[in-house]
């Protein structure tokens, strides 16, 4: 009894040290759970700090103004364009752009593109003012092209219809030696030849104008001017535009010279280069159609877009859309349900003999009383036989039609 008393107190002694044991176990992990969770938010709270600060550090500013990553449509919206500059904001922001033209670099060697890719590396470190890319798609439309090119081919016709007159009086008058002949025939097939070539090439970049997709890419490098950059002195408009106008002159050429050294050449957009930048920009459709030249001639006062709204073609488009699948589907209802009334049709038309049968067992069951019950179940007696007699001699035609088939068969 004493062993067993002894034993029971070593099994309560180990229970409630595995009990404190456990109880420490879980305020440790419990303790560094706490830790960890402080610790986490003290690093949020030094990154979201650090952030602030970068943002602060990359929006710079200068004279007053403060730059920061903007939308380059920021810079659509102008008042006039005049001197070669995008006037904004009433005389607040100028604005001029260098149109730039690309190198193939896929084409270049290994050594052409590390110079390239140096002189690009040149021009962003030599940036001390803020620009913007932009990137302009434009429908190639050759239709200006292909008109001096028929006027140069209707100079080639005259002189070859000339040189054709020419050579078949030299013929009819017989006077002329066969050298002189050669010579002239050489000339005529040689302006012939001409001739052809040009209406051939005109007739294919006619075709090629009618592809939609021929797209073509300009790249531009906007540069703006801010008013307040310049010193709190009060100047006049005029003054300010003339000093916009040196401040962004120097910019551009110093960014066409830079842009130089990685083979990218570049020219200042003048105001006719601006007003058909700005025009393709706010017309993407009617661009294609109706260009600046036309819409200039035929008097518009602004450049602002004349077309439709992007939404209201959407909605133009999907009520069409709407329209014509509706009428879609009600025709495939239309035809669906004269097939079933066909099917219906041809049904009773087969069956027609069964249901006449059916019929008139059912008016005479329903006259039982007025022509009495005899005379209807023999009635329906001799209709059921008729009926009988009709299926069985169908089923013998089918039979006989059968078996001249398998005969048949059998001889060929």
């Amino acid at each position: 009894m004493s062993n067993d008393n002894a034993l029971s107190q070593i099994l309560l002694i180990v229970l409630v040290g595995m009990i404190i044991l456990l109880f420490i176990l879980i305020m440790a992990y419990a303790t560094i759970k706490i830790r960890t969770k402080i610790q986490s938010k003290k690093m949020k709270e030094k990154n979201n700090k650090n952030n602030i600060d970068n943002s602060k550090k990359t929006n710079k500013t200068t004279g007053g103004h403060q730059y920061s990553k903007q939308s380059i449509y920021n810079f659509m919206e102008f008042d006039k364009v005049e001197d070669n500059m995008i006037v904004q904001k009433d005389g607040k922001r100028y604005i001029m752009v260098v149109e730039c033209q690309g190198v193939n670099y896929d084409l270049m060697s290994q050594m052409e593109k590390i110079s390239v890719e140096e002189g690009f590396q040149q021009f962003l470190n030599t940036l001390r003012h803020p620009i913007q890319i932009y990137i302009q798609t434009r429908t190639i439309n050759l239709e200006e092209m292909i008109a001096i090119y028929r006027d140069k081919i209707k100079d080639i016709e005259n002189k070859y219809n000339q040189m054709n007159y020419e050579y078949n009086r030299m013929v009819e008058a017989g006077v002329y030696g066969k050298e002189q002949l050669d010579r002239q025939y050489f000339e005529l097939t040689k302006q012939r030849n001409m001739y052809e070539y040009s209406v051939d090439l005109v007739n294919n970049t006619e075709k090629m104008s009618l592809n939609k997709s021929v797209l073509s890419k300009k790249y531009y490098v906007v540069i703006p001017y801010f008013s307040e950059e310049s010193s709190g002195e009060k100047y006049t408009e005029d003054e300010i535009a003339s000093m916009a106008f040196s401040e962004l002159y120097t910019k551009a050429q110093a960014i066409i010279r830079t842009l130089s050294a990685c083979s990218v050449t570049g020219k200042i957009l003048d105001s006719r280069g601006l007003i058909e930048l700005l025009y393709v920009a706010y017309n993407r459709d009617d661009s294609e159609v109706f260009g600046v030249d036309k819409a200039l001639q035929s008097g518009y006062e602004d450049l602002y877009s004349t077309a439709e709204d992007v939404f209201e073609k959407k909605i133009k488009i999907l009520d069409e859309k709407i329209e014509n699948e509706a009428v879609d589907l009600a025709n495939a209802k239309i035809e669906r349900a004269k097939s079933k009334l066909e099917q219906i049709a041809d049904e009773k038309e087969n069956s027609m003999d069964d249901l006449i049968s059916q019929m008139a067992e059912i008016i005479l069951s329903q006259n039982k009383d007025v022509i009495g019950e005899d005379v209807v179940d023999e009635a329906i007696k001799e209709i059921e036989q008729d009926l009988k007699e009709k299926e069985e001699k169908e089923n013998e035609k089918k039979q006989k039609t059968i078996r001249g088939r398998k005969t048949s068969t059998r001889i060929s």
